[in-house]
């Protein structure tokens, strides 16, 4: 998320420590003054109003002084009721981190609000250089970390809907499927609310066929030609009327949620686009090979404006989950993927640099060494490019400078990489031709 998890290496002078475990109604609290051995706890209903109250009664109590407040989210809505008030430091720890913690000293399981508010209370006072505190990134990169991660599901969901039409137009007029290559276009849309089973596009008019394909922008006439004819000639999948009925009512109820989703994509593009002009960071997410409209934002809203958020790239590349995890134990030596991340961050990265390799030769050819040299199967060489352009982007987002293409490929031979060798050893031989680093190098010494 575009929030900046900055250590707490230099503390303030806390008046009070607190915990709450959250719930959908209730939320359980525990506190404890600075200095004092004397706990307090109580239930707070999950509403503005009461949250409310409660913040004002700290804030009073303790004259405004920071209050250090352990809670086992990082987003959701009592984090942002919380986050507007400033004598409130929000400490958000991850749910499997409480629960491991819950379970080292209670390994029987056994689990209650009270003790799992005790439990993340002493997880803050104990081992508070290991937290980080939650400081909010600007308005517009969070806005922007909103709407693109809404934009995703959006269309997920045009997708899944997209699926849903499809199989059922297999069960009652599969011939849609070949006449038209996408089923979410307002122009199979629209031909379904106008003539949603075979038998009635049959009875139309050629000449209500052509204007029908022109207003829809379809000015092929050879293309118009075949598909008019194909209609003419079609023979219905089913004759039941049962199917006919449940499947006419069935596409045009999706027709209608796929306009809706159509739309709703399309508001969130100009948005997102809107903020991305705006933004500080815009032209150096855009300079790097195979980001577009869609990524450019993504990786705003991944890295976010806070210069102070990472301190290294190793950060980020951990924190993405596309850094792999390693076991160790005796003999035994593991590196297995990375499932505790935020998915979307990870995905974001993975898309990224998938988009690069047709838009970068060395990318292209990391990619391709990995594939044929390493024989690594697509996605591990997808990650494994991800994590290298983790380390350049971190540079490029740190110093604040544009990614140039060509000053990484001379950065590359002058630090005699393998990788810089066989760019630096490339003629005009194409690289789809080129297995691998080493065979690329031999062929062109």
């Amino acid at each position: 998320m575009s929030e900046s998890l900055i250590s707490a290496t230099s503390e303030p002078a806390w008046a009070a420590f607190a915990a709450i475990d959250w719930a959908d109604q209730k939320n359980f609290w525990r506190l404890v003054p600075a200095g004092s051995q004397r706990y307090e706890q109580g239930e707070l209903e999950n509403t503005p109003e009461a949250v409310e109250a409660w913040a004002a009664d700290l804030q009073q109590r303790f004259g405004g002084r920071p209050i250090a407040l352990c809670l086992e989210q990082s987003r959701g809505a009592l984090v942002y009721m919380l986050t507007k008030y400033p004598h409130l430091v929000l400490f958000p720890v991850h749910p499997t981190t409480a629960a491991r913690y819950r379970e080292t000293f209670c390994p029987s399981g056994a689990k209650s609000d009270p003790s799992d508010t005790a439990s993340l209370l002493d997880l803050l006072m104990r081992h508070r250089e290991r937290l980080t505190a939650l400081q909010p990134d600007t308005v517009e990169t969070r806005l922007l970390h909103f709407l693109v991660e809404e934009r995703r599901r959006t269309v997920d969901e045009k997708t899944r809907q997209s699926n849903r039409l499809t199989d059922c137009l297999k069960m009652y007029f599969p011939q849609i499927l070949g006449w038209f290559d996408d089923v979410t276009t307002p122009l199979v849309g629209d031909l379904l609310e106008r003539w949603p089973v075979l038998e009635q596009l049959q009875r139309a008019h050629p000449g209500t066929l052509r204007r029908f394909f022109h207003a829809h922008n379809c000015r092929s006439q050879e293309l118009l030609e075949e598909r008019i004819a194909a209609i003419a000639q079609a023979i219905p999948a089913t004759r039941d009327q049962a199917v006919l009925e449940a499947g006419m009512m069935t596409a045009r109820g999706l027709v209608k949620l796929l306009a809706a989703l159509r739309g709703n994509i399309a508001a969130f593009d100009e948005r997102i686009a809107e903020l991305v002009r705006a933004h500080p960071d815009a032209a150096l997410f855009a300079s790097l090979p195979g980001a577009g409209p869609v990524l450019v934002p993504r990786l705003i809203a991944a890295f976010g404006t806070r210069r102070d958020r990472y301190q290294n790239a190793d950060e980020m590349q951990r924190y993405s989950g596309i850094a792999p995890v390693k076991i160790a134990s005796g003999k035994t030596e593991l590196v297995h993927f990375r499932y505790a991340c935020p998915k979307f961050l990870r995905q974001t990265f993975h898309e990224f640099a998938s988009h690069s390799i047709g838009q970068s030769e060395w990318a292209k050819a990391y990619y391709e060494h990995l594939r044929n040299d390493e024989k690594k199967d697509h996605h591990p060489a997808v990650r494994a490019l991800a994590f290298k352009w983790i380390r350049i982007i971190y540079r490029c987002w740190k110093d604040g400078k544009d990614y140039d293409e060509q000053v990484h490929q001379k950065s590359l031979r002058r630090r005699g990489s393998l990788l810089g060798t066989a760019l630096a050893s490339a003629t005009s031989v194409g690289w789809k031709t080129v297995a691998g680093f080493q065979k690329l190098s031999e062929n062109n010494a």
